[in-house]
């Protein structure tokens, strides 16, 4: 049966889990016949062209092609205030009614902090060759610059990164990933302030100097463009900034706060490759870089140049917003033409100090939109998929949505705005090779989750769905590496569900279902066909 091969935890005496899992027994063969089914029919669905394989391999991709699955720290660890940590952002975020679904929190999360040794067995049971993990700033420094290193915060991710090297996986660490200590916003506003750059690079050289012997991959500062959106556009992530027409908070200006971080959040990250490089890089023999949140887009009218235009405009003002200036030196021709003096600049140094500050490039990419121009057209985009802000510079006097005269351009999935779309891993992968020069590429972030919630049998069982989602992404993006793009790995967003932000835990990625509460983890099918897909035998020597 599927799930013997994997460990319990003493939650699994609850006597309810018990009869879910006898449950999940009793039914399994007949799921498996519709498993089968589903995915020999549901290519269509997921966006397989005629002619494409659904028989898809490892050995479809190069032999040290490295897969994986990705966490973050706030998003599973829990123990919000044990051992020394201090308190971060999302930790008082949280506390405001209404900021996340159901006041829902991290306080507990996954509890990853004391259930990490299951954790890692789960990742080597899988067979994965990489975890991506992130470094919790306030468990490592509670006050940042103004107070101490907590060495229970150092010597918690030494156990983790010795554990999962122990197993054979390689530990891909991001620094920053949407948290950092709140004593830093209370000082002088976060990211707002070209302050936070000095406590970010001090932030790094603190995890170089503690994990780096061991560490080889290095990712600064987790999807810097969508923070910048979500933090000071929208205001639906902490410090909650924003202004009409994107939302009603009590301060922030939308229009100009998501430039200013942003262009904090790079020179930070140029910062601290630099130290890096000379300080590190030498003696450690490691890699450093970054990843951005990457749309797809595509033209909401075909035959309207104008559309063609706003694709090619919201390239830029998404993906290329982040790695133009880290590879170029300074921000896209388009950004530069639509915001003029508003756009903040690069000094002659600080040019020469994010250029070329990546090894690799990072792509966390989940979905595909249409772009609709809205300089030569008449723009009304209604539906739940709609960006807001059409008029205005900061979107690019554009809108995205998901739909096309009430069609979803893709299957939906319980994210508003991540339509499954496959072909766009593809497309935004080649987009990235011509602009950048194929740099070395790792797809970060992919995932599915279910727009269905259902109850613990149903949502291990009916799990068709999510790998119908990877198999279909994966062999996208199989096929742009054969054309040639310099593709090194890709992670599955996530490991186990967790808690997802202003979504709280109702929204689930996971590999492995977390049972609320128990906190019992419990592998969905998708678990045990990537198990299968890495296994062994679906090497090419052994076929």
């Amino acid at each position: 049966m599927v799930y013997t091969n994997y460990p319990t935890t003493e939650y699994s005496n609850n006597l309810s889990s018990r009869r879910d899992v006898m449950k999940i027994r009793v039914h399994y063969c007949l799921i498996s016949l519709v498993l089968q089914i589903l995915l020999l029919t549901g290519d269509s669905a997921f966006g397989l062209e005629p002619g494409m394989s659904n028989d898809l391999k490892r050995f479809h991709f190069p032999d040290q092609f490295l897969f994986g699955a990705a966490t973050s720290a706030y998003q599973i660890e829990g123990a919000y205030l044990e051992d020394g940590k201090g308190l971060n952002n999302w930790d008082i975020f949280c506390t405001s009614k209404g900021k996340t679904h159901a006041g829902e929190t991290g306080d507990v999360a996954d509890d990853h902090y004391h259930l990490y040794m299951e954790d890692i067995d789960l990742m080597q049971r899988l067979g994965l060759d990489a975890y991506r993990l992130s470094i919790s700033w306030a468990r490592i420094l509670p006050k940042g610059r103004f107070g101490g290193v907590n060495q229970a915060g150092i010597e918690f991710y030494n156990n983790v990164i010795d554990n999962v090297i122990s197993k054979g996986i390689k530990p891909f660490v991001t620094i920053h990933h949407h948290d950092y200590p709140q004593e830093l916003e209370y000082r002088y506003g976060g990211w707002l302030d070209s302050e936070m750059q000095a406590d970010f690079v001090y932030f790094a050289e603190k995890c170089f100097e503690s994990f780096g012997d061991r560490v080889k991959y290095w990712i600064t500062i987790n999807e810097p463009n969508l923070f910048s959106g979500m933090a000071y556009e929208k205001g639906i992530y902490p410090p909650s900034h924003c202004s009409l027409p994107f939302g009603n908070c009590t301060s922030g200006n939308s229009d100009v706060e998501p430039l200013i971080a942003m262009h904090n959040m790079l020179l930070a990250h140029g910062k601290a490759a630099k130290v890096y490089r000379e300080q590190f890089q030498p003696k450690q023999g490691g890699f450093i870089g970054i990843t951005a949140h990457m749309f797809m887009y595509e033209p909401f009218c075909n035959d309207d140049v104008h559309d063609h235009e706003a694709v090619n405009r919201a390239l830029a003002f998404n993906a290329a917003w982040t790695y133009d200036p880290l590879i170029y030196g300074d921000y896209p021709p388009e950004m530069h033409f639509y915001h003029g003096s508003e756009l903040p600049n690069f000094t002659s140094e600080e040019k020469t100090l994010v250029k070329d500050s990546v090894d690799f490039i990072g792509i966390n990419h989940y979905g595909t939109l249409y772009a609709k121009d809205c300089l030569y057209s008449s723009c009304n985009c209604t539906g739940s998929s709609c960006s807001k802000g059409a008029d205005r510079v900061i979107e690019g006097f554009l809108y995205t949505t998901g739909e096309k005269d009430g069609v979803p351009i893709g299957e939906p999935t319980g994210s508003p705005r991540f339509f499954s779309v496959p072909r766009g891993i593809e497309k935004i992968v080649d987009y990235v090779k011509e602009r950048y020069h194929n740099k070395p590429m790792f797809i970060f972030e992919n995932g599915y989750s279910s727009p269905n919630k259902t109850t613990l049998a149903l949502e291990v069982e009916l799990d068709a769905k999510r790998i119908e989602y990877h198999k279909a992404y994966l062999s996208y993006l199989a096929q742009a590496v054969s054309n040639g793009a310099d593709v090194r790995g890709y992670f599955i967003w996530s490991l186990l569900d967790s808690f997802e932000w202003i979504d709280g835990y109702e929204t689930r990625f996971g590999l492995y279902y977390v049972e609320p509460h128990t906190l019992r983890r419990v592998p969905r099918l998708s678990a045990t066909w990537y198990r299968d897909f890495l296994s062994k035998m679906n090497l090419r020597n052994m076929e």
